[in-house]
């Protein structure tokens, strides 16, 4: 068991050999081998993030009453608790340091203008939308139109040729943090502009080009779908039957706008 997990509470590990782990499996191998030797989670988060990214410090550096976003702005560290949550979202920060940053920036910057309130407003909804369960994609044509559609039938079966033309990355920490555990309807959402091929798989170029176009007026426009992630093909074994797909509490189909007379 990773001890970044929490031993104390009997957690289970991630399983690195899971396609969704793909991104982050070398770094969080080793952060779960440094913790393994007794080092605390915010240190090996450190040490394996190096001058890319921020310090990890524990969560009881964060003082009382402040934004756990403007600490980060001000101060360069991430607070960070024993536990999956954080194990991921370090994790994440290791692998797009530059995107984390912007959304960091992004955040402070509405803090600032509005404050700390009870609702956070739509531009910081959407960034923990994103910071938390965002899926970034890169696919042909075709498999956007029927992601986007949800036309799941399609998008899954029709098309599952095309996948092997496709990547995905989960970017949400608490996306990572649900497939320690899978289970059939976990959904994540796909940012809708998708990764330019010419990218490749190098994470580090869609990492400057996710930070280079993410805007604070693009996010309040919440620029995502959903996607129930155990359905991509390669991903979970269940989903190689097409009745699969079946099951529309899961697979749900668009909703259909109904006017209202009057």
């Amino acid at each position: 068991m990773c001890a970044a997990t929490g031993a104390k509470q009997a957690r289970p590990s991630p399983d690195w050999s899971q396609p969704w782990n793909a991104a982050f499996a070398t770094a969080g191998a080793a952060v779960c081998a440094a913790c393994a030797r007794g080092v605390p989670l915010p240190q090996a988060l450190t040490q394996q993030v190096g001058a890319a990214g921020p310090r990890f410090v524990p969560q009881g550096e964060l003082p009382e009453g402040m934004a756990y976003e403007q600490f980060i702005f001000e101060t360069g560290a991430v607070p960070t608790r024993e536990g999956l949550h954080d194990f991921f979202n370090g994790l994440v920060w290791q692998r797009f340091p530059a995107t984390k940053r912007l959304l960091n920036r992004l955040q402070a910057a509405q803090i600032a203008q509005a404050g700390v309130g009870q609702v956070r407003g739509p531009v910081r909804d959407a960034i923990t939308l994103f910071d938390e369960n965002a899926v970034l994609l890169q696919a042909p044509d075709e498999i956007w139109d029927a992601l986007i559609a949800r036309e799941w039938t399609r998008l899954f079966v029709d098309l599952r040729p095309l996948w092997a033309q496709t990547r995905l990355v989960a970017f949400g920490h608490a996306l990572l943090e649900k497939l320690v555990l899978p289970y059939k309807s976990i959904t994540g959402h796909v940012y809708r502009a998708p990764v330019p091929t010419e990218l490749g798989d190098d994470l580090a170029a869609w990492d400057h080009w996710l930070a280079a176009r993410l805007t604070a007026t693009e996010l309040a426009t919440k620029p995502f779908t959903p996607l129930p992630v155990l359905g991509v093909p390669g991903w979970w074994p269940a989903n190689q039957q097409p009745a699969f797909y079946n099951d529309d509490t899961v697979f749900r189909p668009p909703r259909i706008a109904t006017a209202h007379l009057t």
